[in-house]
């Protein structure tokens, strides 16, 4: 255990003895050492601890530990759990089944320790089946630097914000932490919310994560229609609405787009509970429910005008 380290890796992990042991490695094997990694179990019953028992015992910079109680089960109290517990004064969350790029810390730590920003963020792959290992090590990349005027650009997914690639400042979660009882867009929902306060981050083109695709991934159980999942993505989404109508962000655009979701969840009322939610005066209501009855229509005609100049 490392008295003083400058980051502090928190990974949830629930039965991924297949997995974590090589996930573990490719943290091991970064170039900046000076770095915990908090493993919070959420109550597996495989044998993850047997698996990866010599490595703790050989490297203490690796911590196992049992989510308490008092956090709620899931990923989002975990991580929780694991901010709680941090003693670095960065924080990046890595999954128990994926790869990380040997300079993933050694360049993220350079941004933050040479611009005056709270997190940086850098390009995720996906792979199938066995790693290719044949990292690149180029140090040239182009970056850009992102703040609240960026909120719509993460929600819409242009500027995709997914936990494991991104590094923050700890103060990024002083006042903001997961909210444990969703099942799904926690870090949609949270990292929105983080964004929105004013801070400011930088994004780098460079390739520094690469996520393990499999059909026992938490987006995978989402998108075979489970239905706590679904509804947990609307709940995220009024608590979305909700923390921009507080701070004055709300903006006609995100409404619209949020409005176009809202087409599939009909069952949920999540239109009607969008302009509650929004606390829009009754003429901004009138508009869009009249944009809301139109908009089948519209994106028909949308799709047809696509399929005619293809």
């Amino acid at each position: 255990m490392i008295i003083n380290p400058t980051v502090t890796i928190i990974m949830a992990t629930y039965n991924r003895a297949r997995y974590i042991k090589e996930t573990l490695v490719s943290i091991q094997n970064q170039t900046y050492e000076n770095w915990e990694c908090i493993i919070i179990d959420d109550g597996g019953t495989d044998n993850t601890k047997d698996v990866i028992a010599l490595l703790l015992e050989k490297d203490t910079r690796f911590q196992f530990v049992k989510r308490k109680d008092s956090y709620k089960k899931g990923l989002p109290g975990c991580r929780n759990y694991g901010l709680d517990l941090a003693k670095g004064e960065y924080i990046i969350f890595f999954d128990d089944d994926d790869i990380v790029h040997p300079q993933n810390l050694e360049i993220t730590v350079l941004e933050l320790s040479k611009n005056d920003v709270s997190f940086c963020r850098y390009i995720r792959e996906g792979f199938y089946d066995n790693f290719n290992y044949d990292f690149d090590f180029s140090k040239n990349y182009t970056s850009f630097f992102i703040d609240k005027h960026d909120v719509f650009k993460l929600l819409n997914q242009e500027l995709p914000f997914n936990s494991c690639q991104v590094l923050w400042k700890k103060e990024c979660f002083k006042d903001n932490k997961y909210t444990e009882y969703l099942l799904h867009a926690e870090e949609w929902e949270l990292y929105s919310r983080i964004l929105s306060t004013g801070i400011r981050g930088i994004s780098i083109d460079k390739t520094l994560f690469f996520a393990r695709r499999h059909s026992d991934s938490m987006t995978g159980q989402y998108f075979r229609l489970d239905t706590k999942r679904t509804k947990s993505n609307v709940d995220a989404i009024l608590l979305v609405i909700q923390n921009l109508q507080q701070k004055s962000l709300i903006t006609n655009s995100l409404l619209r787009y949020f409005i176009q979701i809202s087409l599939e969840y009909k069952e949920y009322k999540l239109f009607e509970k969008i302009l509650e939610t929004a606390k829009l005066s009754f003429v901004n209501q009138i508009r869009l429910k009249i944009f809301y009855v139109f908009l089948p229509l519209r994106l028909y005609l949308y799709r047809i005008k696509k399929k005619i100049v293809a």
